[in-house]
């Protein structure tokens, strides 16, 4: 600086230097901290391997089955959690089953927090349970073999909790997800409703130029590199390449961001990193069985949703034959499972609402607007809000009339109508929605599902090629040593091994960050060294970003170049011309049996008393709406009519509630016009029931508009002409 500006500014040479002084001192303490940060978690990666149970769970529990004992082994475990000693559960509420995904992580990510999906459940008073692993499978254990354990496990929580209002609601994180749908579609008698959070059912599905993962088993000649994978491993599929696959769609996270977070906030990041870290490396395996049968029969072949997988004994795995109510939660901002992947199978599955209804099924979605994929079974937020409010409204959920229908959310406030009877911070409402809805969001076109069908077809092609020529080779040269010393190089796990004590450098890093810690020199926010800092690792992630993209771009061209030739096409048997997509065939039998039901459900218009003509014009008059809002359920389950005393259960009412909903929607005006003569003479009676229907309707606002005009059709119906019971018009009702 020259020596006028020097006087001007009253700064000595040796102030001029201080900043990048402070910068230097703080950036080589901050470095001695990171690096003792990844000891940690090294040491921290092979305590947890050497555990003989290793899991993420926040929360003591109890072994209630193990897996190794039964016909077909497995390496599942049944627990039953312990709560917190200042948490009550109810034995008679509804179980509630958390199933963790087996997709290269160990168990536990569902309840490692008291905001969790465990932790929400236990505090809406359900007894809880969980369905982990070991790290190691069982040998020769199959997909199969793992989804009969857990019917067996679910089978064990029916028996302990008899008195329960309804069966246990099951959540599946991720993987866990489709297994748990695979398994109520063959079990449908073991399950309440089902809560499917980021899994993926209809794998194929997504959009041009957001979804490019769907793109790497066509771009990789199919499901043999996984079997040659399965082979260097002597037979087991390494988890720590599914992980590595996790890290490779974030490539700025990976390579940068989630260091130099820890490394720029190093002095208070380092414990929740640890968490996260303690899960995020606990890596398992699957067997070559098991993974094989993921890659060809759903990633790549993409069966399920079409129909087309079936158990040992012949079984069709049919989603359709579910009857527990789905909820399905997914985010725009998950890019391994998009909502199209988890939502499009209902396209694949159903041509209508009405055909959704002829199964007997209820679904519904709620579509985050940005958290990530693990953000969707770890983040705490997540928790606090859908997850919270899906466990509450679990009644709810289990009562809605079969259809489809969209969760939303409303922030709970001071003004908000009865706000008593809304449990938690927030409103849930479900509204009905159409299959118009699903696509809207984007789905295949008939010539991407023929590249895709193309791509499924190709991969059977090359691993019955590398099975029969290359195959005997491997299995041949990859003796156990070969493997072990192939498992020890693995990317991922190098990562944690090269800052272990084996590195003769961390003894060293442990006691330099101690000293560092007694004279901690953090630099100020403003230096202008720390804000270059800052703007040179915003670059790095626009780069890896921008490489990214490019990446994804390239991929996704080259996929759609090459499966989408007429001639490959034709070469491996896929008609170039079809037009259709793939769909599970239309069954016969179902036909008649929905004739048979209709029948029968006709022949119950002129059966009832008070709960049937109430709970018929209840959903009369609500189904103007198109909305079912957890306040009207609130006031439902507070009143439960009853005639004599006797309190419905649960179970009871939804299946009442159920064949009055099926009555209006089969022939409405003979189903109104039987409730006069089914009502008992009894005004006062008839004046408990019109009082109920009001009561729900008016708990989430005001009766207006056409409810207000089905309401005064039912009041006429129910023969009451008193003054109270006719000021609806767009009045707040009472």
């Amino acid at each position: 600086m020259p020596a006028d500006q020097q006087q001007e500014t009253g700064a000595t040479p040796l102030e001029i230097f201080t900043p990048a002084l402070d910068y230097m001192i703080d950036a080589a303490q901050r470095s001695i901290l990171f690096a003792d940060v990844m000891r940690q978690r090294s040491a921290q990666y092979r305590d947890h391997l050497a555990e003989k149970v290793p899991n993420v769970l926040n929360y003591k529990a109890e072994l209630v089955m193990d897996g190794h004992a039964m016909p077909r082994p497995v390496n599942y475990l049944l627990v039953r959690i312990i709560p917190p000693e200042d948490v009550e559960v109810d034995e008679e509420r509804r179980p509630f089953v958390v199933v963790d995904p087996r997709a290269g992580h160990g168990p536990g990510i569902g309840g490692f927090k008291a905001d969790s999906e465990i932790g929400v459940a236990m505090k809406a008073g359900h007894p809880c349970y969980f369905i982990g692993f070991t790290p190691d499978p069982v040998p020769g254990q199959t997909i199969e073999d793992v989804a009969r354990a857990e019917a067996g496990f679910l089978e064990r929580v029916i028996e302990l909790h008899p008195k329960a209002e309804g069966k246990p609601c099951v959540i599946g994180n991720c993987q866990a997800g489709w297994a748990v749908m695979m398994l109520a579609a063959i079990k449908p008698e073991l399950f309440g409703p089902i809560i499917i959070a980021g899994a993926p059912l209809s794998y194929w599905a997504g959009v041009r130029g957001r979804n490019p993962m769907r793109y790497s088993g066509g771009l990789l000649g199919g499901t043999w590199l996984t079997a040659l994978t399965s082979d260097l491993g002597g037979g087991k599929f390494d988890g720590g390449w599914l992980v590595q696959n996790f890290e490779n769609q974030n490539p700025a996270n990976t390579l940068w961001s989630k260091q130099y977070n820890v490394y720029s906030k190093v002095d208070t990041e380092g414990p929740r990193y640890l968490e996260f870290e303690r899960w995020w490396g606990g890596h398992v395996d699957l067997n070559e069985e098991e993974m094989q049968f993921i890659v060809d029969e759903l990633f790549v072949g993409n069966k399920l949703a079409s129909g087309r997988i079936e158990t040992s004994d012949g079984t069709t795995v049919d989603l359709r034959n579910i009857r527990s109510p789905i909820v399905v939660l997914c985010s725009k901002g998950d890019n391994i499972t998009p909502p199209q992947q988890a939502l499009d199978w209902i396209l694949d599955l159903y041509e209508s609402v009405d055909e959704i209804r002829s199964y007997g099924q209820t679904i519904v979605y709620t579509v985050h607007e940005t958290v990530g994929h693990l953000g969707i079974f770890v983040s705490g937020g997540v928790a606090k809000k859908e997850h919270n409010e899906f466990t509450s409204n679990i009644d709810l959920i289990d009562v809605l009339p079969p259809g489809l229908y969209e969760a939303t959310f409303v922030r709970k406030t001071a003004d908000s109508a009865h706000a008593d009877l809304a449990l938690g911070d927030w409103i849930m409402r479900c509204e009905q929605r159409t299959l118009d809805d699903i696509r809207a969001m984007g789905c295949n076109s008939p010539e991407d599902e023929r590249r895709f069908a193309t791509a499924a077809r190709v991969s059977e092609i090359n691993l019955a090629l590398y099975k029969a020529f290359v195959q005997p080779f491997v299995k041949a040269t990859v003796t156990p040593p070969v493997s072990e010393g192939l498992r020890q190089w693995q990317p991922t796990r190098i990562s944690y091994e090269a800052f272990t004590t084996a590195n003769p450098y961390m003894s060293a890093v442990a006691s330099a960050a101690d000293g560092v810690r007694q004279n901690r020199r953090p630099v100020a926010a403003d230096n202008p060294f720390m804000i270059a800092q800052e703007t040179v690792s915003e670059e790095i992630v626009k780069m890896l970003d921008a490489w990214r993209e490019m990446q994804e771009r390239i991929s996704e061209s080259a996929f759609l170049a090459i499966y989408g030739s007429p001639v490959l096409q034709a070469a491996v048997g896929i008609d170039p011309s079809e037009t259709r997509p793939q769909h599970p065939g239309r069954s016969l039998l179902h036909r008649e049996l929905v004739k048979a039901r209709i029948a029968e459900l006709k022949s119950h218009i002129n059966k009832g008393g008070l709960q049937e003509c109430t709970i018929r014009g209840l959903l009369y008059a609500g189904m103007a709406r198109g909305v079912v809002d957890e306040r009207g359920v609130g006031a439902l389950r507070r009143m439960r009519l009853t005639e004599e005393g006797a309190q419905m259960t649960l179970p009871q009412f939804k299946a009442m509630a159920r064949e009055q909903f099926f009555l209006l929607l089969l022939d409405p005006e003979a189903t109104l016009a039987a409730i006069p003569k089914l009502l008992p003479a009894d005004v006062a009676e008839r004046r408990k029931g019109l009082a109920a229907i009001r009561n729900v309707l008016s708990a989430s606002g005001e009766i207006s508009d056409q409810v207000a005009d089905r309401l005064r059709h039912v009041m006429t119906l129910f023969e009451i002409t008193d003054p109270e019971h006719r000021t609806y018009g767009r009045a707040k009702a009472s």
